[in-house]
């Protein structure tokens, strides 16, 4: 989707260059940098039961923001869950409660059920939907033995052997809590393969798209270029309104004041609808500060509402 001011402007006619841009940056066309967003839906976590193991893995995924769903056909477990905060908890059978996920290319599915014959459910099943990642729990053994059976079944192997197994990254977990820790971690490190934009949060859409909030005006300011080591990636968002108050964070700590002292700057004028500014976080400024960052970002600013 592309959005200018001008009709057949200068996008317009670089629309078939822009639209083949795939990650979130900045390219540059005939000396013109343009800013290019590849925006990500949101990421689905699908937990197939909910033992030890599974309850700090919807905790780490409630944190790192992902949708949490739970499948368990106990319902003392399934219970668990729903206690540890899971968006959404099915207390059926698994083949029956995957049939109501329908996955997509932001689905993450882990296996952690209770036994082999119901990880071969949940695979086979799971192995049919459209996903951006599998995980399973289980021995070499046990994990040979499920995928044997479906290859057996005339389960697609290539398809097989793309299944994280053993699950999570290799740091010698032991505990439930570090088991979680090494799962959760893989996803992460799987999901940001893919440079896209973290996009409009839930609360950003809600507090843009409401009636009241729309009149009120308001500053949204993108991260949009970003060198070094600074805390947030590029497309990253805030909503900063007059009164000081903020929705999401581009980081905190001394970069995020600055910017939000010159978007209230804009809000107390009413010239100033767009601008870009700069925050540099490599100089003496930043080292008396105490900012270890050393990075510099480019964000635009620019006011919406009336």
């Amino acid at each position: 989707m592309v959005l200018e001011s001008v009709k057949s402007g200068f996008l317009a006619q670089h629309i078939n260059t822009i639209i083949k841009q795939t990650e979130t940056g900045i390219i540059t066309i005939e000396d013109n940098r343009i800013f290019c967003e590849s925006l990500g839906a949101e990421k689905k976590l699908v937990i197939c039961g909910a033992g030890h193991v599974s309850i700090p893995i919807i905790k780490i995924g409630l944190m790192a923001d992902f949708s949490v769903s739970v499948i368990e056909d106990r319902y003392t477990f399934a219970n668990h869950a729903v206690r540890a905060g899971a968006h959404q908890v099915i207390c059926e059978p698994f083949e029956q409660g995957l049939k109501k996920i329908e996955g997509d290319k932001n689905t993450y599915f882990v296996i952690v059920t209770r036994g082999h014959r119901y990880d071969q459910i949940c695979l086979e099943e799971i192995i049919k939907k459209e996903h951006a990642y599998v995980g399973m729990i289980g021995s070499k053994v046990r994990v040979k033995k499920v995928k044997d059976q479906l290859a057996e079944k005339g389960v697609n192997i290539k398809k097989l052997e793309k299944v994280h197994t053993p699950i999570g990254l290799n740091i010698r977990a032991e505990t439930p809590a570090e088991i979680a820790i090494a799962i959760m971690a893989e996803i992460v490190q799987e999901k940001n393969q893919k440079k896209q934009s973290i996009g409009y949060s839930k609360e950003l859409l809600k507090t843009i798209t409401n009636d009241e909030e729309q009149i009120q005006k308001k500053v949204l300011a993108t991260i949009i270029s970003r060198k070094g080591s600074a805390p947030r990636e590029v497309g990253t968002k805030m909503l900063i309104y007059p009164d000081g108050r903020t929705v999401e964070s581009l980081g905190g700590g001394c970069a995020e004041a600055d910017i939000k002292i010159r978007a209230l700057s804009m809000l107390s004028s009413d010239k100033e609808k767009a601008e870009l500014h700069q925050v540099d976080m490599t100089g003496w400024q930043a080292e008396e500060e105490g900012m270890v960052c050393g990075g510099i970002i480019e964000v635009f600013l620019e006011s919406i509402g009336l």
